[in-house]
């Protein structure tokens, strides 16, 4: 584990979590040390912080940020993976991946090839099966997927990874020139028929409605043709 430094100092320290501390002092000032095991065993794994001190001063710096040493342990069988629904998906879509294994109560990690932290992390409840979900991927969400669990007992003790899922987020492709033209040809053909129905029915209704005014005009006309032939 190596330690950078932001300046020169003499005394570094690295402290594990709830367990060892180790000590190296350096006979010339520098701005890196770093600690080795040899033999990495069980108890190696865990959280670790760095801390330093010049020579000058009395106290010691602020301890870093932590990183993790998880050791990968062969005696545990990798986790099987599926996706749902499909290896190829559009932007937009929700990608289920879920990860199980023989072995209950232990906390699932998902990885993506190339990012060297885990993407995601669950706890399973004690079904030894766990479901992530990507929301609305994009096209920088493809890649190749795998799965690992660790033992409630082990925080920092990991099954090698199992097998992988490959996902390809495909964006909608371009319309060329000729699919552009008969797009747009069959919207003007249904605006076009569209049209035309709503002008047959005006006209249907205005034929109608012309007749009914006309029954209605000869009637009238009837009527008081009968009322001038009544006798006084």
């Amino acid at each position: 584990l190596r330690c950078h430094l932001p300046r020169m100092a003499a005394w570094v320290w690295l402290y594990q979590q709830g367990g060892w501390s180790y000590y190296k002092g350096k006979e010339k000032e520098q701005n890196a040390s770093e600690f080795f095991f040899f033999s990495t065993k069980r108890e190696h794994a865990g959280r670790y912080r760095c801390q330093y001190r010049v020579s000058w001063s009395v106290g010691a710096s602020e301890k870093s940020v932590p990183v993790e040493l998880v050791l990968t342990d062969h005696s545990y069988s990798p986790p099987s993976i599926s996706l749902h629904p499909d290896q190829r998906v559009g932007p937009g879509t929700n990608v289920t991946i879920r990860c199980w294994n023989k072995n209950s109560g232990a906390a699932f990690l998902l990885h993506k090839d190339g990012s060297s932290d885990p993407i995601q992390r669950q706890d399973s409840s004690g079904g030894g099966t766990a479901t992530f979900t990507l929301f609305g991927v994009t096209p920088a969400d493809s890649g190749t997927y795998r799965c690992s669990f660790r033992p409630w007992r082990y925080a920092f003790v990991s099954s090698p990874l199992g097998d992988s899922v490959m996902l390809e987020v495909t964006p909608t492709p371009a319309l060329t020139g000729a699919e552009e033209q008969s797009r747009a040809n069959m919207v003007m053909a249904v605006v076009r028929g569209i049209v035309a129905a709503l002008v047959f029915g005006l006209g249907v209704f205005f034929v109608i409605d012309a007749r009914s005014l006309w029954i209605r005009r000869d009637d009238s006309c009837g009527e008081q043709v009968e009322m001038s032939a009544i006798p006084y």
